[in-house]
């Protein structure tokens, strides 16, 4: 399983290398679709539809990212807004509460995580390659950090309901680790990340937001009574099992960007 599960990140990070550095903007727009359109599948898998629901929804998602991509410079602020009220207002409490989308709501949630994340990723990719890279790698280092900080010092369960695993001292380890990661990024660009207060205060946000989304896609497969989002991904489960952190913490990075130029 772990040489399955090597294999497999290596491969996705060198198709990732390969759409940040080589595509031109639409191909890397269309590369982004395509995973949009496989994380619709599995949601409206994990909420119960049919092949046909599922079918219309992955067209629906897919229509969504061609119409923002038509006018993505007055459409991608608003939808990164959606998103961030979405993830700050609306999933905290539906994780405390254990909510169960109704049979419409279920794919407007989807529709409010997988939208805003394809405009994030196409958004930052135009920043610079490097600038999506390095956002996406926020949540990789919160995760790893989380993980064996949990694991050393784990004693207080953050949600034993949703996701046993995880722990108080896992988020703390997190937020120094991408506190960490953030100094050196900021010291290697030249980047001048204003006062220390805002700048942990942003890092706070970004860290708190992706915890949200990776407990709330672990709600959805407990709800669904799965162990992964799907199976194509040897090794890793679905699309969403990997971009669960990043569908929260992608539009946040995002919009700071977007008012930060």
């Amino acid at each position: 399983m772990l040489k399955t599960r090597v294999i497999t990140a290596l491969l996705l990070l060198g198709g990732l290398l390969i759409v940040l550095f080589a595509l031109p903007r639409i191909a890397a727009a269309c590369a982004f679709a395509a995973v949009a359109a496989v994380a619709a599948w599995e949601w409206a898998c994990l909420v119960g539809a049919d092949r046909a629901q599922r079918a219309l929804f992955v067209v629906a998602i897919l229509f969504s990212c061609l119409g923002a991509f038509l006018f993505a410079e007055t459409v991608f602020p608003s939808l990164w807004l959606v998103a961030g009220a979405f993830w700050l207002l609306v999933a905290p409490p539906w994780l405390i509460r254990g909510w169960r989308p109704d049979s419409v709501l279920r794919y407007l949630v989807g529709w409010v995580i997988i939208v805003p994340t394809w405009a994030a990723m196409l958004a930052l990719r135009d920043h610079g390659a490097w600038w999506l890279l390095i956002a996406l790698a926020v949540t990789w280092v919160a995760d790893i950090a989380a993980y064996f900080s949990g694991r050393a010092f784990g004693r207080h369960k953050l949600a034993p309901g949703i996701s046993p695993g995880k722990t108080w001292e896992g988020v703390l380890g997190a937020l120094v680790g991408v506190v960490v990661y953030a100094e050196v990024v900021a010291t290697l660009t030249g980047t001048v990340v204003g006062s220390v207060p805002g700048f942990i205060v942003a890092l706070v946000i970004v860290v708190a937001v992706s915890v949200v989304g990776d407990l709330f896609e672990s709600l959805a497969k407990r709800q669904a009574g799965v162990k992964d989002s799907g199976w194509i991904l040897p090794g890793h489960g679905g699309v969403l099992d990997r971009i669960d952190s990043q569908t929260s913490a992608l539009p946040f990075l995002a919009l700071a960007a977007h008012w930060w130029s």
